[in-house]
């Protein structure tokens, strides 16, 4: 049964970084691919990045130029880093892989 968990959110100030980590159990992992979506206050869950398991990457508009995502296959993980956040990037932030939900990590942006 494939199991994932984040980490690695916080309350962080605006401008500030962060660092998600999303740790998967699965044999597949590096075939698969990983996707991170957010769910803010009151709105739909939506799609910011994700990640072939050869390493080709999307970006949703919203997550162009501050987001970076990545894996290492090697840990069975895979990363958001989210650069000068700003107020509305605060949501529960998941990691999607195999049909499977982590329990999501909450970020919040404020001074």
């Amino acid at each position: 049964q494939v199991q994932v968990v984040e980490s690695g959110g916080g309350l962080v100030q605006p401008g500030g970084s962060l660092r998600l980590s999303c740790e998967v159990s699965s044999g597949v992992f590096s075939f698969g691919a990983v996707d991170w979506y957010r769910q803010a206050p009151g709105k739909r869950r939506e799609l910011v990045a994700s990640i072939t398991g050869i390493g080709s990457t999307y970006y949703s508009d919203s997550a162009k130029g501050r987001f970076a995502i990545s894996r290492d296959n090697a840990k069975n993980s895979a990363y958001l880093e989210i650069q000068n956040l700003k107020p509305e990037d605060t949501a529960v932030y998941y990691c999607y892989f195999d049909q499977t939900w982590g329990q999501g990590t909450q970020v919040t942006v404020s001074s």
